[in-house]
């Protein structure tokens, strides 16, 4: 049998608010150091930091003449892990390139 009383009438009201924010991001900063060759900064911007062989060396020459350079602004996972895989490519080189992280 059917029981449905068109009478009844329910309504359901509900807010829901999110609330969305933008993810904190970083800074990943190459360090200038007396032993890493500059072949090798180009490298890891190529290859670890997606930059064109042209932009690699203008950030290479700034982190050689700066003391510091930008290699780009991520989230904090990818800064991370990006930290860690130069750190790891240096290390396996024997080279004290120093990448640090710092929120933007």
């Amino acid at each position: 049998m059917n029981n449905y009383n068109s009478e009844t009438n329910e309504s359901v009201d509900s807010k829901i608010e999110e609330k969305l924010h933008e993810p904190s991001m970083y800074k990943v900063l190459l360090h200038n150091d007396d032993y890493t060759t500059m072949e090798f900064v180009v490298h890891i911007l190529v290859s670890v930091f997606n930059k064109s062989p042209e932009n690699a060396v203008i950030i290479m020459l700034n982190v050689h003449r700066q003391g510091i350079g930008l290699c780009g602004i991520y989230t904090y996972d990818v800064a991370e892990t990006k930290v860690k895989t130069v750190q790891a490519m240096a290390r396996e080189q024997d080279f004290p390139l120093k990448c640090t992280m710092e929120k933007d």
